[in-house]
């Protein structure tokens, strides 16, 4: 088989086809080409490059040439804390840094120094030891996840390949014509099942900055921005997170407004998403569909497709093959290769974590996390996930976490959404129990504020944390279930008072 080359890739398309458009410029086939090839000498130098940088062509550029390079590229994405960008860095060897935020790196105080501009990009170098990298690292993902000093998950380029070209060939009846890149390009989702799986295809990619689509970062996200670059730039397809396509709906919803029509395919992941947010974002316009994928498995591995949908996650890709160990999904692909100084990988399944099962169809559900699970005092298993999906259906919350491992009962976290009235939330809580079985039903709540990236209890694409969510609240959660149990005791005396 032929060794894989980006610059074939751009080769294959007309040449004169306009690719990456900032907004600012367009971006030729044979100007990329040009440029990859120009970046070259100055990466042969380079062992591990990581790009902290805000979306545009020079992201893409950047991270096409490594590759070309044989380097192993860092995606930083720019919500990351300090702690976090110090522990990737670090925990990587990374030796060289491309980015628009040199600040942030020099505050790091990690001997890196300035050497020299790129694309608008500043180029950072130092001169450190290499870590032991499995063979064949590409890119090294590192996710917010769980803890501030998560693993780095080695990814070869076969299998990043693999899943381009799989969610490209998965949406060629779509013909789609301009992908829109409305997610950070540090994270995964966005930079290969958005831009990599367009530019195989010779699709246009749209690249505006974050911010000109609404992204406020802790000052939460603009729907009306994220409107107007879907119009304006004639998008067909681009990829949201739950949240983003929940605020969206919404917004469109409370104006009577529809999307736009250019509009074929939106993809959904990151995070489960509610039956009920399909319905109301496909009400709106807003052709979505829900996707399932993670890091080690080189992100998406199923999907939903216009004419094999269902409220599930989907089929799975060509490129990938889905099991279910004892309830857990796991995926055969050929991505991962291991973690930076870690665990390498020798075979290519990957256990998920994730509970799930395949129907008739060949579709996969998704059950909950293996972790998460909740066992009740009274022995009962219940996916917390269950309950949180049918919560947030509702446009009256914005996130929801629901808590109750040996407790007798399940209680509930609710961040109401912006200008919700609260004392509908009760209304709500009943109706969602009245689909509940008794053992699943929420018997305490509390509204409490968002959970951010700001304020470490969310990650980068808007999924609670959980862990860290039920230890930040740990005081009012318990005061909600003594609370309860106060009550209790106090109709238990009045019960013995009437038949002592």
């Amino acid at each position: 088989m032929a060794e894989f080359s980006w610059l074939d890739v751009f080769a294959s398309h007309d040449k004169d086809a306009p690719l990456l458009d900032s907004g600012q410029r367009r971006w030729r086939a044979t100007e990329i080409a040009d440029e990859l090839r120009a970046l070259q000498p100055r990466l042969a130098a380079s062992k591990v490059v990581a790009v902290l940088a805000d979306n545009g062509p020079a992201w893409v550029m950047a991270d096409l040439g490594t590759q070309l390079a044989g380097k192993v590229h860092l995606p930083l994405p720019a919500f990351f804390t300090p702690a976090q960008l110090r522990h990737a860095l670090e925990h990587s060897a990374a030796d060289t840094v491309l980015t628009d935020m040199p600040e942030r790196i020099g505050a790091l105080d990690l001997g890196f120094c300035h050497t020299g501009r790129w694309q608008g990009l500043y180029w950072m170098r130092r001169i450190v030891p290499a870590v032991s990298l499995p063979e064949g690292t590409a890119k090294i993902s590192y996710t917010s996840g769980s803890t501030g000093a998560p693993k780095g998950v080695c990814l070869s380029r076969e299998g990043l390949l693999d899943t381009a070209g799989a969610v490209g060939e998965a949406t060629a009846a779509l013909a789609l014509q301009c992908h829109l890149a409305a997610l950070p390009l540090g994270l995964l989702l966005e930079n290969v099942a958005g831009v990599h799986a367009a530019l195989l295809r010779g699709i246009p990619v749209h690249l505006p900055p974050l911010g000109t689509m609404g992204w406020q970062g802790g000052a939460g996200f603009d729907p009306a921005r994220l409107d107007a670059v879907v119009r304006e730039s004639g998008a067909v397809s681009l990829i949201l997170v739950p949240e983003l396509l929940k605020v969206w709906s919404l917004w469109l919803a409370a104006r009577g407004l529809m999307a736009s029509e250019r509009l074929r395919f939106v993809a959904v992941g990151g995070a489960r998403v509610a039956p009920g947010l399909l319905e109301l974002a496909r009400a709106r316009g807003i052709p979505a569909y829900q996707g399932y994928g993670f890091t080690e498995a080189g992100s998406v591995v199923s999907l939903n497709l216009p004419g094999d949908d269902g409220e599930d996650a989907g089929s799975p890709l060509p490129h990938v093959r889905l099991s279910v160990r004892e309830g857990e999904v796991v995926v055969h692909a050929r991505a991962f290769l291991g973690y930076v100084g870690g665990v390498r990988a020798t075979s290519g399944a990957f256990s998920s974590g994730d509970l799930g099962h395949l129907d008739e169809r060949g579709h996969l559900h998704l059950d909950g996390r293996r972790g998460n699970r909740l066992i009740t005092s009274y022995g009962r298993n219940v996916s917390p996930e269950w309950v949180e999906s049918l919560l947030l259906a509702d446009a009256g919350v914005a996130q929801a976490v629901v808590v109750g491992d040996g407790r007798p009962q399940l209680a509930a976290l609710i961040v109401p959404s912006p200008g919700a009235d609260p004392a509908a939330l009760a209304a709500l809580i009943d109706r969602v129990n009245a689909a509940l079985p008794d053992y699943a039903r929420v018997r305490h709540w509390l509204a409490v504020q968002p959970f951010t990236v700001d304020n470490g209890l969310a990650t980068g694409n808007g999924r609670p944390v959980r862990t860290r969510v039920i230890e930040h609240h740990s005081m009012q959660i318990d005061a909600l279930y003594a609370a309860s149990s106060n009550e209790t005791n106090a109709n238990d005396k009045e019960a013995n008072d009437v038949f002592p």
